[in-house]
């Protein structure tokens, strides 16, 4: 077999696991949809109420929760953290979008 060529047993076993990565993507951006629409409804509380688009208090109470959630899980802790921040900067900007 050539160096380039896969074994098929390979190829099959590869694309099953491909597979399952395929299915765990498309569950993420489906929790991620439903996640927004429960930040937006927040973000029109906030702002139909005239309070800050963001609350660091929370955010720090939520780092150190989901650092400890991905230890436990064995992810390393800092891209779970990574993650989190790029999620609450796209919150924060659709509060502030909502204020108006």
């Amino acid at each position: 077999m050539a160096h380039n060529e896969m074994d098929p047993e390979v190829a099959v076993e590869l694309a099953g696991i491909r597979e399952s990565i395929d299915n765990i993507d498309a569950a993420l951006i489906h929790m991620l949809a439903e996640r927004f629409k429960f930040t937006q409804k927040v973000g029109k509380l906030k702002a139909s109420n005239d309070l800050p688009p963001s609350d660091p208090a929370r955010e720090a109470r939520q780092v150190a929760r989901l650092r400890a959630l991905a230890e436990e899980a064995n992810l390393d802790p800092t891209f779970a953290e990574k993650w989190f921040r790029f999620v609450v900067e796209e919150v924060i900007h659709h509060h502030e979008q909502a204020r108006g």
